[in-house]
């Protein structure tokens, strides 16, 4: 039976990363044979890491460097990048701003409309690299701004926003119809967000060629304090990919999922992909890079909202390269570098060879996983004690 909230209203349990741990398998594997490659549409990665579509984590220069390092950057349509010919001014101004100004500054720096000639150009820019060119739009924004970026040369197209489901309908604009749009773009179209099962098959029918999963849980995030919507990110991840297993069961096709949000070290990259994620969106992670355009601080892209921001400017500071971060070596023990390094040894612990096995460990409920046996660390304010 289900707990109650009250007389006549239920409420089902839900768990996050740190309500969880897996356990190790009966057989275990080299980290050195193990594969993280995922693929979307006809595109294949290497590693299962995107860098998140937001300005303080992905430009021209991010994306680049992220597809030479196996990865991939989702590039935001609607942010500097495409607003500003030269967007260094506005990122110095976001980081300079006080802390009791910083909404008030994003909501100035992100008035100037978006330019449609600048989204054709950062395109052809990361195309002209040679990596693989995803890009991202709201739903109310994606039938201006998905085809000028095709015809530029995009690889995917992600329409995501904090909540997306499979018909968006607004009296400000053309209403968007999901299928619609996946049927007339020659390109994947990758959707999110969504937390749950009966959500994500809808976007799985319409023809998602990735779903994104996630509501709440950034690190820049204030939507679950402003709306009070959301999932803990474990239980939401396991809804959708019982969804997607669903659907494959159904069609035969197999759609990745993607979780977005709430992981920053590579134990909750383990977590995410245990659950059933294919691969895993990264924000704050990628933004302590040096080479990330936020200059050590981390944004929401909801927070510069006219009328309701749901986000907020963090400092995250830097603490690597991208490559450091993704690839090692790691110089701190706090598990926020080397993330393909510690998924593979989270793999082989767990005896899985490819993110699919991973599917299948065996997950505890584990409340005091990270403080037990730690007092010393708390006491010394070192390793997890931090």
């Amino acid at each position: 039976m289900m707990p109650f909230v009250g007389r006549h209203r239920t409420a089902r349990t839900a768990y996050g990363f740190d309500d969880i741990a897996l356990a190790p398998g009966t057989s275990t594997v080299d980290p050195e044979d193990v594969d993280l490659a995922w693929r979307v549409g006809d595109l294949t990665f290497p590693l299962p890491f995107l860098g998140a579509a937001m300005d303080s984590v992905v430009d021209v220069r991010t994306a680049v460097l992220l597809g030479e390092l196996g990865a991939a950057g989702v590039l935001n349509l609607e942010g500097l990048q495409t607003r500003y010919p030269d967007p260094e001014t506005a990122l110095e101004a976001i980081a300079s701003a006080p802390p009791e100004e910083a909404v008030t500054r994003l909501q100035e720096v992100y008035r100037p409309p978006v330019r449609e000639e600048l989204v054709a150009e950062r395109v052809a820019a990361i195309k002209a690299a040679g990596v693989p060119c995803l890009v991202s739009v709201t739903p109310a924004q994606a039938e201006r701004l998905a085809r000028p970026a095709v015809e530029a040369g995009a690889d995917a197209v992600l329409v995501q926003s904090t909540v997306v489901t499979e018909r968006h309908r607004s009296r400000r604009g053309a209403s968007l119809s999901l299928r619609d749009l996946t049927r007339r773009l020659e390109v994947p179209v990758l959707v999110g967000n969504c937390v749950t099962y009966d959500a994500a098959l809808q976007l799985l029918e319409a023809g998602a060629a990735a779903v994104f999963v996630g509501v709440g849980p950034g690190a820049a995030c204030t939507s679950r304090r402003v709306l009070g919507v959301g999932v803990p990110q474990a239980t939401a991840i396991a809804d959708v990919a019982a969804a997607r297993d669903e659907y494959r069961r159904r069609t035969g096709v197999y759609v990745p999922v993607v979780a977005d949000g709430g992981i920053a070290v590579g134990g909750e990259v383990a977590k995410a992909i245990a659950c059933g994620a294919d691969a895993v969106m990264l924000g704050s992670a990628l933004a302590r890079a040096e080479e990330a355009p936020g200059r050590g601080f981390h944004w929401g892209m909801a927070t510069p909202h006219a009328a309701l921001p749901r986000g907020t400017r963090i400092r995250v500071g830097t603490s690597g390269t991208l490559r450091q971060i993704l690839l090692g070596p790691a110089v701190v023990d706090d598990g926020s570098q080397n993330l393909a390094g510690a998924l593979r040894t989270a793999l082989g612990m767990c005896g899985a060879t490819t993110l699919a096995e991973m599917h299948e460990v065996e997950i505890v409920l584990a409340p005091a996983l990270a403080t037990e046996g730690k007092g010393l660390q708390f006491a010394q304010r070192v390793g997890q004690g931090r």
